[in-house]
């Protein structure tokens, strides 16, 4: 793909004086084409743990980098700490470590399309989703505005789901604009029986946002009942969090491979808590590692 040659500042293309991009501190060799995500940084050595080798590690804030290999396959785990706006950052100085010639400042004529992974935990909407179970995310839709700081173009199955999505809920009614982005496919198929699928909600935030009442009044005091009584396309809403509707926005609009699985560590529904999350995030790590190795 020939295109134009557009030189990026110094204020917008980051560089630190080691050649490393300013908050991943990586270089454009110190990446994998497979990218898992993990929101905790304690997680990124939990995943780790699993390759054969480790061949680089670094740290920036937040942001703890693992590259290796399993068998034949090069595979990085980042972390990239809670929210779309840590996404936001991850996405694009992934996408800029293998798209932008960093000696030029350029966009490379040949791209290249990355496979990234979330690892996450969330909450679970529907009763009948036990705690410590994994799902993967067919849709997200973002109760955020993150995307709505790019161009995202849907689909026809996109643009259905969200129009009912916004009649079900009334949302449209509200300051919240809600936005929606498909799975990779090609990853998705990938992940069978083990895994629950269905659609995802992205929050921007842990407590009012997901209509958690602690002393303070909230706006969407019914949000769970309608978020867990939607069903489209023969799909239900599956789970909330605060990460994936971004993941899937940027990947497409990047032209990456995207998928989000998560461990319920909660159930809304039913009012309980993983009583050995570690066990069930450990257990997550392993199914996706061997379906993706």
């Amino acid at each position: 793909m020939n295109l134009p040659q557009h030189t990026l500042g110094a204020s917008e293309l980051i560089i630190n004086k080691s050649g490393a991009i300013y908050h991943l501190n990586l270089k454009p060799k110190q990446i994998a084409d497979t990218v898992l995500l993990v929101g905790d940084p304690a997680r990124v050595a939990q995943v780790s743990k699993h390759f054969d080798k480790i061949v680089y590690k670094t740290q920036h804030r937040e942001f703890i980098t693992h590259t290796g290999t399993i068998g034949k396959r090069n595979i990085s785990v980042i972390s990239t700490g809670i929210g779309t706006d840590n996404i936001d950052i991850v996405m694009n100085e992934l996408d800029a470590l293998v798209n932008i010639d960093f000696k030029i400042r350029s966009e490379k004529q040949q791209t290249t399309s990355l496979r990234v992974i979330r690892l996450g935990t969330c909450g679970a909407l529907q009763p009948d989703v036990p705690v410590d179970s994994h799902i993967v995310s067919s849709y997200a839709i973002g109760l955020d505005n993150l995307m709505h700081y790019y161009k995202l173009p849907n689909n026809a199955d996109e643009q259905f789901i969200l129009h009912e999505f916004g009649l079900h809920t009334r949302l449209q009614n509200t300051h919240i604009t809600p936005y929606i982005a498909e799975a990779s496919i090609q990853l998705r198929k990938h992940f069978g029986s083990n895994f629950l699928h269905g659609i995802t909600i992205t929050t921007p935030g842990f407590y009012g946002p997901q209509a958690r009442a602690l002393r303070i009044p909230i706006s969407q005091p019914n949000l769970i009942d309608a978020l867990a009584t939607f069903n489209s396309r023969n799909m239900h809403i599956l789970n909330f969090e605060m990460e994936t509707s971004a993941l899937y926005g940027l990947g497409k609009v990047m032209n990456h491979h995207c998928l989000s699985v998560s461990t319920v560590i909660n159930n809304r529904a039913t009012k309980t808590f993983s009583t050995n999350m570690q066990a069930a995030v450990d257990n997550m790590i392993i199914n996706v590692l061997q379906a993706i190795a």
